[in-house]
């Protein structure tokens, strides 16, 4: 089943000879339990595909259907609620809050759901552990590597059991070794834990975990790579 579809996907910013064209008629789909990297050069389109898939951003023309849900046919507020439950992200730059900690931090979604605080955060101790954090649960940021810092952010992320990761350059603020780790992690979310995951990255060695590899040029999908046989997600 597919999680992702976008269909004629298309942003225009400006208007008249000003007009820039981010995204051309973009066509793809994301299958419940799927692994997909999205790459291409600086300007191609990848973030606005992000941020269009995630309904942070309108498009000019096409549509998004979200887990059987046509975002643009969504009030804010049910766009709110769903971005809230349905859909997890990761940024390049952590956008952790200084003064929490991390247990505070990953646990925040489920405070904003309206979660009772304990629940909330042994649920979020339960995702910091998996990501080998269970003894940095009362750090704060500022007391953590960035390597470490980004995994906060995806216990955050995860921490809904979202329908969908959207993962943003996630390793593109950490050295080359944290940058593995995570992208370990990020494969291991899709084929222990069942996640499904839309990465953009233009590292080739982060892409190699993905299942398929999505190439962008110009704001048009020009290739797809399959690297491995996609498992779907069980239920």
């Amino acid at each position: 089943m597919a999680i992702v579809i976008t269909e004629n996907l298309t942003k225009v910013y400006g208007e008249g000879e000003t007009a820039v064209t981010a995204l051309d008629h973009v066509n793809v789909a994301v299958q419940a339990g799927e692994f997909v990297a999205v790459m291409g050069p600086s300007g191609c389109g990848k973030s606005t595909l992000l941020h269009l898939v995630g309904g942070l951003d309108l498009p000019t023309a096409g549509r998004v259907v979200l887990d059987g849900n046509d975002l643009a046919a969504l009030s804010d507020d049910r766009l709110t609620v769903l971005r809230r439950r349905e859909i997890g992200f990761i940024f390049q730059f952590f956008n952790l809050i200084p003064i929490l900690t991390a247990a505070e931090n990953a646990s925040l979604p489920l405070l904003l759901d309206g979660a009772k605080p304990g629940e909330a955060r042994a649920h979020a101790q339960k995702w910091l552990e998996r990501l080998g954090l269970g003894d940095r649960l009362g750090s704060r940021p500022d007391q953590l590597s960035g390597g470490q810092q980004q995994r906060v952010a995806i216990a955050r992320a995860l921490v809904t059991e979202p329908a969908l990761v959207l993962a943003d350059e996630p390793t593109g603020n950490v050295d080359t070794r944290a940058g593995e780790e995570i992208a370990g992690l990020l494969r291991q979310a899709v084929t222990d834990w069942k996640q499904t995951v839309l990465m953009v990255t233009h590292d080739p060695r982060i892409a190699a975990y993905a299942d398929r590899i999505v190439f962008l040029k110009d704001g048009r999908v020009v290739e797809q790579a399959q690297l491995s046989e996609q498992q779907p997600a069980n239920g």
